[in-house]
This record gives structure tokens, sequence and C-alpha cells, in this order.
């Protein structure tokens, strides 16, 4: 039994699934520096994951700095997949100055896109001010 094992002991816990692949993500994290990545998840295993949820189970989540910034809360799935990223500090290093999405679609496919953090111009303008200045 694995350590994601622990975290929820409920039968409706994605948390399980998505500890068994955490390689996997961090792989696929990683490689994303070069574009876009997919990995094609068996249906049967993602829905075996938590026979309860009826509701569809593809999401969005978008992660920065280790936080998720797009609404999960109605997505299970999705919570526990950061619930996962959030327990993996090199998931949280990498997503320290990068956007990482994370989409499941209907065909059971995980995206991940990688997307650096755009800072605004007169934002770093002032940032170099200060520095200079202070």
């Amino acid at each position: 039994m694995n350590s994601y094992s622990n975290f929820f002991t409920t039968a409706e816990s994605y948390v399980p699934f998505w500890g068994k692949y955490r390689p996997a993500l961090l792989k696929l994290m990683i490689s994303s520096a070069d574009g876009a990545q997919q990995y094609k998840f068996s249906a049967h295993e993602v829905r075996a994951a938590n026979p309860k949820d009826k509701i569809a189970i593809s999401f969005t989540l978008k992660m920065h700095k280790g936080k998720p910034i797009n609404d999960i809360r109605t997505s299970l799935i999705a919570r526990d997949l950061m619930r996962v990223l959030q327990q993996s500090g090199k998931a949280s290093e990498l997503s320290e100055s990068c956007i990482y999405e994370f989409k499941l679609d209907r065909h059971f496919v995980l995206h991940v896109t990688k997307t650096e953090v755009q800072i605004d111009p007169e934002k770093a303008q002032s940032i170099v001010t200060e520095d200079i200045e202070g």
C-alpha cells in the first residue's frame, strides 16, 4: 500500500489513482517544456477509481506556485489530482515560475500544457526601478 492510500481512505477518492500515476505526471510536466503532452488512461481504470462518481469526469486544472488558479471545487477528480501534486515537492517546484494546465477530456486523455508566466511590462519596469533606486 503506498502513502497515497493512507491519505484518503474513503471509496470516493481519486487520490490512490493519481498517486499511482504521480511519476508519469511529473514526467509529463517536465516534458511539457518542449510542447503539450498527452497521456491516455483506460476508461475502466478511471471509472473504477470512484464508481460512485456519476458527474462528468472531464476537467481542467490550472496550477501555479503549487496551488490551483481556477475553480475546481465541483470536480472531485481535479481536487484529488491537486492534492497529489501538492504532496510532490518536484511538482510544486516546477509550478513556481510557470502555469501548468491539466485537462482530462471525455476520452480519458490527460493533456498537460506549460505556460510561462507573463510579467506585465509596467510592473517589470517598476521592479527594475525599485532595485536600482533601492
